[in-house]
């Protein structure tokens, strides 16, 4: 198994059988699909994909025991190189989590305080002391099978009923493992295809049986890994399509295989199911020895990765003539048949090549089919390009469907910028593959600002100046000027691994696919410019420094939300008050729109005005409530004001349905009992309750947002004790003597926002704002 591919979600059919629970996952509905997985990597990928919300993904793997007894990484998720490197074996008589899980037969827990300081690597908790590792062991009937290692976001103790689903999953994971082992190698294919005299079993498959009835059936494997390009035949796919196998089973490039004819159809299809993802289905007629054409079809899934990206196709080739009895023909059936309701073709709603329009003579029909297939392929690529946001959405979508549709090697996109063109592909890549793009870039900045100046599209041709060739020149390549309501976008250079010739029709479908992605772009860089005001506004509402003020240290964060226009209207203050006192701000108005940004533009400015004034809390926050009544809006915010006397640590506050505060001190976090009152503009009549307390030398204070803890897939008085329990490890670790120092307190603001930047998506903005008592006045 490739250690470092992606984990497998579950597919869309399947997502769309199961019932689901409110919150879009549930352990019941998590160990069903668990029980229809055909590989450990699926196995993995459905654990993160569907368990609970609090298994964080990032350093998650799982074993399996080998004949040697020996504890193999079979399947992994976000583990750096060095943890592959180091662990990709276990001994079982070791000391690892994993080795101890399987000896002492129940789960391993390394709390956060063991993942960044007594683990081995003090990377393997991503040193943050907020991520907990589960190694869980799988046995079935007394028999180990390997053990399941999970990384989790609880930051204190991880309660027992959480310990309960992690122990079912396990389960659930080991009695489908030792199916697959007794049935089929639950393991990937390691090393080169077998040769075409060897067995022939297809690749993956372990047991006889099965590799018989695969080969009787007379299907071949494949796969392609769409991030790196390479991609794997087995010795019966070579053979169905008529191809000679290569030594290391490296697959030819789809246009040596597929008939000229049906080559447009399948390139429509590849790009619709790239888009969507999931299972598919399509036939097409291949090129054998002497020219003769074949029928096959061909089944397989796209999987995609935490992102939504594919990253790798799968599947079977089957021949649509074996097994037919001599004498019987059967008429050919054209690429992109549907070949069932799944079909991409079908989903895209392209008619199968040769098919005649109603009327048409079926000769017109045949030679309308290549141009019809063609507008397809341009459909489906539009399609997806129009559901790109952003210039990296739009970036990510030519590299993910684009791309493997038009069987290139790479495409580089340039933009202009301000009169020059600057390479944008390489963001979307990481590692070697990002190195290998900005190379490419820099090769081709000459031609692909030559193709923009002339607005005119450039080919190569077939063994031009071939021994000129340098190592990293492609073999064949086209670039694309990009040009939208006359303006000039930038650049794209689609190169391919061998060479080819491009015909008239290519260069028609290219230079289409160039106003296509043109507009694209344009539209996603006015989105981006309009974003990026909209940003800038909300943060210019928001302070710049936080004051420094003697007796206290401080520390402040803010989060945009990542759906909608990424603005809200979350803000924080800290102010110097006209008696020495401190005032701590923290509030949410309703929504995440340019109206929500202002209304908490004008909030802050009032509450700001109302507290110099003098006004103790209750009477600061019923003011800014009668304001916010008499402002032109329908919406509401929720407040916490607080002051802060630094000589003495009095504390006086209040709170207009926002979160309470939190205390943390002597290494106990509690939510302060702070009667609230409405929302402010709800009732703006109504008084609020004035609390008085106090916060002694060495105790620290956090104020947030509820966007901090608010997860769709958790309870929230789940998620604010998971918070405290962070908070309370935080101050065991850092000491009493080191928490007020300002690096303690940034440390602790990031920690607070990590297990949200690590969410899919972030709904809501998030503020916190932190105060520690140093010392008091003299």
């Amino acid at each position: 198994m490739d250690l470092t591919s992606p984990w497998l979600p579950p597919s869309e059919d399947d997502s769309r059988t199961q019932p689901s629970s409110p919150g879009g996952r549930s352990a019941m509905r998590c160990v069903r699909l668990l029980l229809s997985c055909t590989t450990a990597a699926e196995l993995l990928g459905t654990v993160l994909a569907e368990g609970p919300g609090w298994i964080t993904g990032e350093g998650s793997a799982l074993y399996l025991l080998d004949p040697a007894g020996m504890l193999r990484l079979t399947a992994s998720h976000g583990l750096p190189d060095w943890a592959h490197e180091r662990y990709s074996t276990v001994d079982p008589a070791g000391d690892l989590p994993a080795a101890m899980a399987l000896r002492l037969r129940r789960p391993y827990l390394l709390t956060p305080e063991h993942t960044s300081v007594d683990y081995p690597n003090r990377n393997a908790g991503m040193g943050t002391g907020m991520v907990a590792v589960i190694t869980l062991p799988m046995i079935v009937d007394e028999r180990p099978v390997g053990v399941l290692a999970l990384a989790l976001a609880h930051r204190g103790t991880v309660p027992r009923r959480d310990l309960d689903v992690l122990e079912t999953i396990g389960d659930a994971c080991a009695h489908r493992l030792s199916h697959l082992l007794d049935h089929a190698d639950a393991r990937r294919p390691q090393g080169p295809a077998p040769a075409p005299e060897d067995s022939g079993r297809p690749a993956g498959l372990a047991h006889p049986m099965l590799s018989l009835a695969v080969r009787a059936a007379g299907h071949g494997a494949f796969e392609r890994d769409l991030v790196t390009g390479e991609s794997y035949w087995d010795a019966e796919a070579f053979r169905i399509t008529g191809q000679p196998a290569a030594p290391d089973g490296a697959a030819p490039e789809l246009d040596r295989i597929v008939h000229p004819e049906d080559l447009p159809d399948v390139q429509a299809a590849v790009a619709e199911a790239l888009a969507t993802g999931g299972r598919y289905r399509i036939a097409y007629r291949v090129l054998r020895g002497g020219g003769r054409a074949a029928s096959i079809e061909e089944t397989g899934e796209v999987m995609l990765d935490v992102h939504g990206r594919p990253v790798r196709i799968a599947g079977l080739f089957a021949d649509r003539e074996h097994g037919r009895r001599p004498g019987r023909e059967r008429p050919e059936e054209p690429a992109g048949a549907p070949a069932g309701p799944g079909s991409p073709t079908a989903r895209a709603g392209a008619a199968p090549a040769g098919a005649a329009p109603a009327g048409a003579a079926p000769d017109t029909a045949r030679r309308d089919a290549p141009a019809t297939a063609r507008t397809a392929l341009l459909l489906a690529l539009t399609r997806a390009l129009s559901r790109a946001v952003t210039v990296r959405d739009v970036t990510t979508t030519v590299t993910d469907v684009a791309r493997p549709a038009f069987g290139a090697a790479s495409i580089v996109l340039d933009l202009v910028d301000e009169g020059r063109l600057l390479p944008v592909s390489h963001t979307v890549y990481g590692g070697p593959r990002r190195t290998e793009l900005t190379r490419l870039a820099d090769l081709s900045e000459g031609v692909m600002q030559h193709a923009l100046t002339r607005s005119a599209p450039l080919f190569s041709e077939p063994g031009t100046a071939r021994g000129q060739r340098g190592p990293l020149t492609p073999a064949a390549w086209a670039v694309l000027p990009l040009i939208a309501s006359g303006r000039q976008v930038g650049s794209c250079l689609i190169t391919f691994a061998t060479e080819r010739a491009f015909s008239r029709e290519d260069r028609t479908l290219y230079s289409a696919f160039a106003g296509i992605l043109a507009q694209s772009l344009e539209r996603a860089r006015l989105y981006d410019t309009h974003h990026h005001r909209a940003t800038e506004l909300q943060r210019a509402m928001l302070p710049r420094t936080l004051p420094r003020l003697p007796g206290i240290a401080s520390a402040a964060r803010y989060l945009p939300s990542t759906e909608g226009m990424q603005i809200g209207g979350d803000w924080y203050d800290l102010l110097r008050l006209p008696d020495g006192r401190i005032g701590l701000v923290i509030g949410d108005v309703q929504g995440h729109n340019a109206e929500a940004t202002a209304v908490m533009g004008q909030l802050r400015s009032g509450l700001r005005a109302y507290a110099t004034d003098g006004h103790d809390p209750a009477a600061t926050l019923a003011r800014t409530s009668r304001l916010l009544a008499e402002l032109d809006t329908d919406l509401f915010a929720t407040c916490l004001y607080l002051t802060l006397d630094p000589a003495d640590g009095a504390l006086t506050a209040a709170r207009a349905g926002h979160p309470p505060p939190v205390r943390v001190a002597d290494a106990r976090a509690v939510e302060l009992d702070v009667p609230g009152g409405p929302p402010l503009g709800v009732d703006p009549g109504q008084p609020y309750p004035l609390t008085v307390g106090r916060l002694a030398v060495g105790e620290t204070l956090l104020a947030y947002t509820d966007g901090l803890v608010e997860d769709r897939e958790e309870d929230y008085d789940e998620s604010v004790q998971r918070m405290l329990g962070g908070l309370e490890l935080w101050a065991r670790r850092t000491g009493p003597d080191r928490i007020g120092a300002a690096p303690a307190l940034e440390r602790l603001a990031d920690l607070l926002t990590l297990n949200v930047t690590e969410r899919r998506s972030r709904p809501d903005d998030v503020a916190l704002l932190l105060l520690h008592r140093t010392s008091p006045l003299p």
